[in-house]
C-alpha cells in the first residue's frame, strides 16, 4: 500500500519565505527583470491591458558575473552549478508551490513496515533528450543505479557522496572500498520501471533528500561514452526535465529552452531562460533592469532610498522573503594564506578559545547587515546556525531545545566581553603567538554590498580590539571561481560563509563542520580542555550519537541541539544572518514557485510565469497571508 511519509511536512513549520538555495558565491548570478508595464522581459515592446496578468513574452533574462566551473552535476555542491541542471534534470520527487511532495519521475511510492526499503515506480514514457531536443533513449530505474554508482566511485570525487552514503545500504563500505561489488550497495532496478532503495537505517526523512544533485539520474550508457567529458559543456549532457540547455558559451551566455517533449510541459510557463555574463553585473543590474533588458533586480541597499522616494518606482519593487540559507562568520584551522599574513601564527591564535571568543563577542553583526538590510536589519539577523522554524518536535522549534535556546536572539557583541576575552587571551598565548595576529579576510569584490560588509568588519573589530591584538587585511576576489579560491582552498583566516539544507532534519546543518569538509578545517583543531579532550573531538562525539539516534526523534534532536551549541559556545563559528531579505523588482510572483526549503526544487523555473508588471510591497504582503492559509491548508489535507 501507498505510504506518503509526511514527517518532514509535520517538522517544518508554516513559513513566511518562499524559497531556499544550498552553497552559493555571492553574485555568481542576479535576479534581473523588466519593470516597464509595456515592456517584456525580452525587450520588445508588446501592448499589455490592464487586465492581464501575464507578460505576452514568457523569457526570463538575467545577468551574472560567476562562471559555471562544471556541468556534471554528478560531482559539484554549488548552487551556481547544480541550480542550472535542477531546470533540466527531473528526481523522483518534486514540491508544489505550499511544499507539498508530488510525483515526478516516480508516480509512486512506499516503504516497508521497518522503514529501509523504500520502493518507486518509474513514470514510463518518459526520454532523454540532447541538446538539439533529439530522443535518445528512455528514463529507466537502472539510471538512479548507475548514478548512484558514479557518485560512489572516489575516483570521480563527487562533493555530495557523503549525504547519500550515510543512509544507503553498504554504500560507504563500497566508497571506502571494503567491498567491491556494487551489487551490495542499497540501489537496485528491479525491473525498467521499478526503483528499489535499501538504508543501513530508518531515516524518516528520506523522502525529503530525494530532490539533493546525490539522487539526479544519468544514462549510463552516455555517462560511459562521454567518460571525462561528461559535462564539460551542454553537447555532453542529456535532458529529461523541463528545459534543455540549448546555448552554452562560457563568460558569454547560457540559454534554456522549453523541452517540448517533456512529460509535463503544461506546467512549463516560461519559453526560455536566458542568462547573460558580465563581470560588472552587480554594479549594471539596476540599469539593465530599468533598462528592460532583464527580469528582475535585487535593490542595492544604497538605492532604497532612491526607489522609495521615486514615484515611477515605488510600486515596482516588493520585501525579498528570507530563506534558511544560514550565513555565518568562520575561523580557519588549517590556513593556506602566504606567509606575509603568518598562517603559522594564525593557526597557534586560533586554537585559543579566549582569542576566537574575543572575536566573537567584538563582531558586530547589526552593523554588518546594516550594508544589505538598512531598513530592519534584526529581520534577518540569526545567532544559531540553523534557523528558526526550519524543523520543530512536539510543537517546539528545534533552535529552543536544550543549551541552544541560549543563544536564540542574543546579540553576541559586546566591546566589554571582547576586551576581557583580549586580556585573557593575550596572557594565556603569551610566549606562544606573536602580537598583533594578522587576520587575512577575503571577499567578494563582485558584490558591492560585501565589499562594504568587509570594510567595516575590519573597521569594527579593529576598534574594539586594538592594533595591539588584530590587523584585519582585506583582499578582493572576483566572482569567478570565488570559493575555490579562498574558503575551499583555506585561504582565510576569517570568512563569511553560507550553507543551506538539503534535507528535512537538523543533520543537514552539521555537514560544512564535519571532518574532511572544505568550510573551516575544523579537525585541524588542537587544542584540548581541561580533562585533556580535544574540542572538536568532543562535538563530533556529540553529532555522532545524534546521527546514530534514529528513533527517538527528540533525542535526536536534543543531541544535535547540544551539539550545535557547543560549537558555538567554543566559538568555532559566529552565526550571523538568514538568507534573503532585502527588496527586489522582479517579474516573478514568488508564490507561484516550488517551496521548500531543502534540494533543489527552489531553482527550478517550472511552475511560474513572467508577470506583466512586477509586483508591488501592497501585493506581496496580500498574496503572503493567502499563500500561508493556503499552505497550511495544504499541509493539513496531506497528513
Amino acid at each position: 500500500m501507498k505510504k506518503m511519509i509526511a514527517l518532514m511536512l509535520v517538522m517544518v513549520l508554516v513559513l513566511s519565505g518562499c524559497g531556499s538555495k544550498q552553497e552559493t558565491t555571492p553574485a555568481e548570478v542576479s535576479p534581473t527583470e523588466s519593470p516597464s508595464n509595456n515592456t517584456a522581459s525580452s525587450g520588445d515592446t508588446v501592448v499589455v491591458k490592464e487586465d492581464t496578468k501575464y507578460d505576452e513574452v514568457q523569457e526570463y533574462k538575467a545577468v551574472y558575473s560567476g562562471e559555471v566551473t562544471t556541468l556534471n552535476y554528478l560531482t559539484t555542491a554549488s548552487t551556481n552549478e547544480f541550480g542550472v541542471a535542477a531546470n533540466f534534470i527531473d528526481t523522483l520527487i518534486e514540491y508544489d508551490q505550499y511544499g507539498v511532495e508530488k510525483p515526478s519521475l516516480a508516480t509512486e511510492w512506499s516503504v516497508s513496515d521497518d522503514g529501509l526499503v523504500w520502493t518507486f515506480k518509474i513514470r514510463e514514457g518518459v526520454k532523454w533528450y540532447d541538446n538539439e531536443g533529439n530522443a535518445v533513449a528512455d528514463v529507466t530505474a537502472q539510471d538512479f543505479v548507475d548514478s548512484m554508482k558514479f557518485i560512489m566511485n572516489p575516483v570521480n570525487e563527487s562533493k555530495t557522496a557523503q549525504i547519500a552514503y550515510d543512509v544507503i545500504k553498504n554504500a560507504q563500505d563500497y566508497y571506502e572500498g571494503k567491498i567491491t561489488d556494487f551489487d551490495q550497495v542499497g540501489v537496485k532496478a528491479i525491473d525498467a520501471h521499478t526503483l528499489e532503495y535499501t538504508l543501513s537505517k530508518p531515516t524518516p526523512y528520506f523522502l525529503s533528500m530525494l530532490t539533493y544533485v546525490c539522487f539526479f539520474p544519468v544514462n549510463g550508457a552516455f555517462l560511459e561514452e562521454t567518460g571525462d567529458r561528461f559535462g564539460t559543456d551542454n553537447t555532453r549532457l542529456l535532458y529529461n526535465g523541463p528545459y534543455i540547455l540549448s546555448t552554452f558559451e562560457p563568460q558569454t551566455k547560457r540559454v534554456l529552452t522549453k523541452n517540448e517533449n517533456y512529460w509535463d510541459k503544461d506546467n512549463v510557463h516560461i519559453e526560455k531562460l536566458t542568462f547573460k555574463y558580465n563581470k560588472e553585473a552587480d554594479a549594471l543590474s539596476t540599469e539593465l533592469y530599468l533598462r528592460g533588458e532583464i527580469s528582475a533586480v535585487e535593490i542595492p541597499s544604497s538605492s532604497i532610498d532612491e526607489w522609495m522616494n521615486d514615484s515611477e518606482k515605488k510600486d515596482l519593487f516588493r520585501p525579498a522573503t528570507t530563506s534558511f540559507y544560514t550565513y555565518f562568520f568562520t575561523l580557519n584551522f588549517d590556513p593556506t594564506f602566504e606567509a606575509a599574513f603568518e598562517p603559522d601564527n594564525w593557526k597557534i591564535a586560533v586554537n585559543n578559545t579566549s582569542f576566537r571568543k574575543a572575536l566573537f563577542h567584538a563582531l558586530d553583526r547589526r552593523a554588518a547587515m546594516l550594508t544589505s538590510e538598512p531598513y530592519n536589519p534584526e529581520k534577518r539577523l540569526s545567532s544559531t546556525i540553523t534557523p528558526k522554524n526550519f524543523t520543530s518536535i512536539d510543537g517546539k522549534d528545534y533552535v529552543m531545545i536544550s543549551d541552544l535556546a541560549g543563544f536564540v536572539d542574543k546579540d553576541s557583541f559586546s566591546a566589554e566581553e571582547a576586551v576581557k576575552y583580549k586580556e585573557q587571551a593575550m596572557k594565556e598565548l603569551d610566549g606562544k603567538a606573536t602580537f598583533p595576529v594578522k587576520l587575512y579576510m577575503p571577499y567578494n569584490s563582485g558584490s558591492s554590498d560585501a565589499t562594504n560588509r568587509a570594510q567595516v568588519i575590519q573597521q569594527q573589530i579593529q576598534g574594539v580590539l586594538g592594533d595591539d591584538f588584530i590587523e584585519v587585511y582585506l583582499s578582493p576576489y572576483p566572482p569567478t571561481g570565488y570559493l575555490n579560491a579562498t574558503r575551499r582552498a583555506g585561504n582565510y583566516s576569517l570568512m563569511e560563509v553560507n550553507w543551506g539544507p538539503d534535507y528535512a532534519d537538523p543533520e543537514t546543518y552539521t555537514d560544512p563542520f564535519s571532518r574532511g569538509s572544505n568550510y573551516n578545517f575544523p579537525e585541524y583543531c588542537t587544542e584540548t580542555d581541561q580533562d585533556g579532550n580535544n574540542l572538536y573531538e568532543v562535538y563530533e562525539a556529540l553529532v555522532n550519537a545524534a546521527k546514530a539516534e534514529r528513533v527517538d526523534i527528540s533525542k535526536r534532536y536534543e543531541l544535535f541541539a547540544e551539539a550545535e551549541a557547543y560549537l558555538i559556545d567554543k566559538a568555532f563559528v559566529i552565526p550571523y544572518a538568514l538568507g534573503g531579505g532585502g527588496y527586489i523588482s522582479s517579474k516573478l510572483d514568488p508564490f507561484e514557485a516550488m517551496y521548500s526549503p531543502f534540494g533543489v526544487s527552489s531553482e527550478r523555473y517550472k511552475l511560474q510565469h513572467i508577470l506583466a508588471v512586477p509586483m508591488n510591497s501592497e501585493a506581496y504582503n496580500e498574496s503572503l497571508i493567502k499563500w500561508q492559509a493556503e499552505r497550511e491548508a495544504a499541509l493539513k489535507k496531506v497528513q
